[in-house]
């Protein structure tokens, strides 16, 4: 669960110190007010970050409105008697690592430091929250009623999702006067630890492993017929977004489970926190219904004798060790859902032995184990190609050497060995003026390039479907870890990890450049996890120069997404196109993301055209 992760009083004293030397935004204000008649709200004051971060505080009083005994162990109090200024937050959470010995409705008194928690430390990029640690707390009476909470409702949310940030902090929007009525961010921020409830609402993220889901308070927004709500743009962050917690420990309640698409019935209640993995969430006291939506797994058509069906596929660090329901479940949707393409690229195919770091790259075994499990559910009988990596040079978990892999059906499709091919030797493009060819098949696209530095190698392979040639790329390009959140204090927030994917993509569209200057109408399929949007940069880099085209595009923008990350239905694996492959058919088949059960959590991606 996201708020497991204990808030360490260490952490604290780092963001205090960095208040007191002024590191973020609005840390060194003076506070003239007595300490000993502090209120909540001046606690928290007009800006993220509270005038008394580092300061001793006492005889703050309020009603306890949720009390966590896992986890972050602590409660939240709430001012009844709220000031007039809609900026300022009536609730804060009380930060005592142990098992609170307080309960929800009684009345108290709390001493203590106010210190600026980050979730995930300061190189994380998150905002922080306002919070009272190392507190002493008296009792003052029992059986208060909680203060009304507050609705987050689609009339109360901006549509703007945050203002710009201050040049002058670094594009920290700390410093700034919160402005509720203008963006959602500020608008959260401003009920930062306040009871707060949302109405019945739209799932737009399936519940997790970690117990938690996420919806939407604006239904219209971005949404498209399976429920979700689409992640458009960089401008477009769908401000209705707020994920869901229990109070309650699992032991004693079980989570919902819930798909996109699915309701979150009656009223969910309790204090809005801000954590690590997901930024805002209210954390529910009393927790809705979940009512079933009716979503279902959606099959691909299956192609015609005359076309060729291409599909890609991360299969999530498949390893022999796996359960063998696992096979068996991603085999059935290879053969029922993506109807048995002839050519099947796979990402995070993993080695012999998954992440036992004992030296092993070979993947044999995962992959019969794989492709006998699709035999046994009616699929054809798929051959393989693949190049083993170099021990622990490509990422992903150390020991597991994941790869990607081409799949493919010998009985309609043909692949083009040329020897040679290793970790480290690169293929490259060959051949005469009008017919192309790759030096070595399967190859890996310039492996020796800093772009593929502990990442993924592009595997190369030339296949032959009825007499025709077709070059297929298939690819995982790098991760977007170290990027921060949507909800971070810089405004827009920073995405580092896109300056290596641009690398990549740069490789990649000169490989493709090349095949298509000896071979003008060459059929080329750039295939696989791009980690990257149909909006993005990574993916203007693939097309740089009309050599590509990302097939999502042909998809109304509702249908564009494989992936959904806090309830952003977004894309992540793409399948881009060269001018000769013409009147094709693309389909994102979404058969996992949307589900809280799931066989990986990316969903494939069919293309079927005639070469």
């Amino acid at each position: 669960m996201s708020s497991s992760i204990p808030r360490s009083a260490a952490v604290s004293a780092v963001v205090a110190a960095a208040l007191a030397a002024g590191l973020l935004a609005g840390s060194s204000s003076a506070v003239a007010e007595d300490a000993a008649t502090v209120r909540v709200h001046d606690i928290q004051g007009t800006t993220r970050l509270s005038p008394y971060a580092g300061k001793q505080v006492t005889g703050v009083t309020g009603i306890v409105t949720g009390v966590r005994t896992y986890g972050s162990r602590g409660f939240w109090m709430q001012d009844p008697e709220a000031d007039a200024d809609p900026a300022t937050s009536e609730g804060i959470f009380v930060f005592t690592s142990s098992v609170p010995t307080v309960a929800v409705g009684d009345a108290v008194r709390v001493n203590g430091t106010v210190t600026e928690y980050v979730p995930g430390g300061l190189n994380s990029g998150n905002q922080s929250l306002t919070q009272i640690s190392r507190p002493s707390v008296t009792v003052v009476s029992k059986g208060n009623p909680v203060p009304a909470p507050v609705t987050i409702a689609p009339w109360s949310v901006p549509d703007a999702y945050a203002p710009a940030g201050d040049p002058a902090a670094g594009g920290s929007v700390n410093g700034l006067t919160l402005d509720p009525e203008t963006y959602a961010l500020d608008y959260y921020e401003s009920l930062e630890g306040t009871n707060v409830r949302v109405g019945s609402s739209r799932v737009v993220g399936a519940t997790d492993p970690h117990a938690e889901l996420w919806v939407t308070v604006k239904p219209w927004e971005n949404r498209n017929a399976r429920g979700g709500t689409v992640y458009g743009s960089y401008t477009a962050q769908n401000t209705g977004r707020i994920q869901i917690q229990s109070l309650t420990p699992l032991a004693q309640q079980p989570f919902p489970k819930a798909n996109v698409g699915d309701w979150l019935t009656g009223t969910t209640e309790g204090p809005l926190d801000f954590n690590q993995y997901g930024g805002y969430t209210l954390t529910a006291r009393t927790l809705g219904t979940v009512e079933d939506g009716g979503l279902e797994r959606e099959t691909t058509a299956k192609q015609h004798k005359n076309e060729l069906a291409v599909a890609t596929y991360n299969v999530e660090n498949l390893d022999p060790t796996d359960p063998q329901e696992k096979f068996d479940a991603l085999a059935k949707a290879v053969v029922k859902n993506l109807a048995s393409p002839d050519i099947l690229a796979l990402e995070e195919i993993q080695d012999d032995n998954g992440a036992k770091n004992d030296g092993t790259v070979t993947a044999g075994l995962t992959l019969k184990k794989f492709t006998d499990a699709i035999v046994a559910a009616g699929g054809p009988a798929y051959e393989w190609r693949s190049v083993d990596p170099q021990n622990n040079k490509d990422g992903g978990e150390p020991g597991g050497n994941i790869r990607q892999v081409f799949l493919f059906n010998p009985e309609r499709v043909s692949f083009t060995d040329r020897a040679g091919g290793d970790a480290t030797t690169p293929t490259t493009v060959t051949g005469t003026k009008g017919r192309a060819a790759l030096s070595v098949s399967p190859g890996r696209i310039d492996p020796a390039n800093a772009a593929w530095d502990n990442s993924r190698k592009p595997l190369a392979g030339e296949f032959v479907f009825r007499g025709r040639t077709v070059f297929v790329i298939a690819n995982h390009f790098g991760s977007k870890g170290g990027d921060e959140s949507l909800t971070s204090h810089r405004q827009p927030p920073n995405r580092p990890s896109e300056a290596k994917r641009l690398l990549q993509a740069q490789a990649v569209n000169a490989f493709v450049k090349d095949i298509v200057a000896l071979e003008k109408q060459a059929d080329v399929l750039v295939v696989g996890d791009i980690n990257d949007f149909e909006f993005s940069a990574t993916t203007e880099a693939l097309t740089e120069g009309g050599v590509l085209y990302p097939a999502v595009k042909s998809l109304p923008r509702p249908e564009r997404y494989s992936y959904v990350f806090q309830g952003n239905s977004q894309v992540l694996d793409q399948i881009l196109t060269s001018p000769g492959v013409h009147h094709f058919t693309y389909d994102s088949v979404h058969i996992n993301a949307e589900f809280a059960e799931q066989d990986s959590d990316h969903d494939p991606q069919v293309l079927r055209f005639r070469p």
